[in-house]
């Protein structure tokens, strides 16, 4: 067996794998037992009893977290040339129409978020192969296609996300970065958790969130006791 490192032995030594901790508590850990070098990425991931195959045990929704994700979102928007000013203005990093639709369908995807207008639909539908596989496609429920393109942009720059269950019932999501102070990351998964305790489904029987887990890019996985979730504790 492999001797383990430093900082392994301190992982090791902080982090109980047996242990469910109290999510203030989860995310004070989980900055102490990252050692990247770089600023890593918090995730939270959030096992829900729901059949995501079914239509309405499907949890979708956006949240804007409080602290932002503490990563710069690149954001497309695609619209027509009277909708341009108002995109650039707000901070889009691209605006336009063919142009990107042409650089998509070559293989570009070098960006986060994508927003549209209504009336470009059409032509954006044709590159849904390429956009619904990386989660890019513009979808009104999470308010990338809109007439307010400019307010759309914003929001995704301060924090926005969208998440959705996956096929085995998880939720998904990137809340913040190592350098925050466990105060922020309490404060982002406090809005994220509870944003998807409002979509609990009316059909569901069971328990509706089983498990939740914190890490970093490259940390242990931290048991949060779900009885704590909805409090400060």
């Amino acid at each position: 067996m492999s001797k383990l490192t430093k900082n392994q032995k301190v992982v090791t030594a902080k982090v109980d794998s047996a242990k469910m901790y109290k999510l203030a508590e989860a995310c004070e850990l989980v900055k102490d037992v990252t050692f990247t070098k770089f600023d890593a990425s918090v995730e939270l991931h959030v096992k829900l009893g729901v059949d995501p195959r079914k239509a309405n045990q499907m949890v979708r929704g956006v949240v804007t977290l409080p602290y932002g994700t503490g990563k710069t979102k690149r954001v497309l928007v695609l619209c027509t040339p009277d909708k341009e000013t108002e995109a650039k203005e707000a901070g889009a990093d691209y605006v336009g129409l063919d142009e990107y639709i042409d650089k998509i369908k070559s293989g570009w995807t070098d960006v986060d978020v994508i927003i549209c207008t209504p009336s470009v639909m059409a032509k954006v539908g044709v590159i849904g192969r390429i956009l619904g596989p990386r989660g890019l496609m513009p979808n009104p429920k999470t308010g990338t296609v809109t007439m307010e393109v400019g307010n759309a942009v914003k929001e995704v720059k301060a924090g926005k996300i969208d998440f959705k269950v996956d096929k085995t019932g998880i939720v998904h999501a990137a809340i913040g970065k190592a350098s925050f102070t466990g105060e922020q990351i309490l404060g982002n998964a406090t809005e994220l958790l509870n944003a998807i305790l409002k979509l609990k489904p009316a059909t569901l029987k069971g328990t509706y969130l089983q498990s939740a887990t914190i890490c970093s890019t490259m940390s242990p996985g931290i048991h949060i006791d779900v009885k704590t979730i909805g409090s400060a504790e």
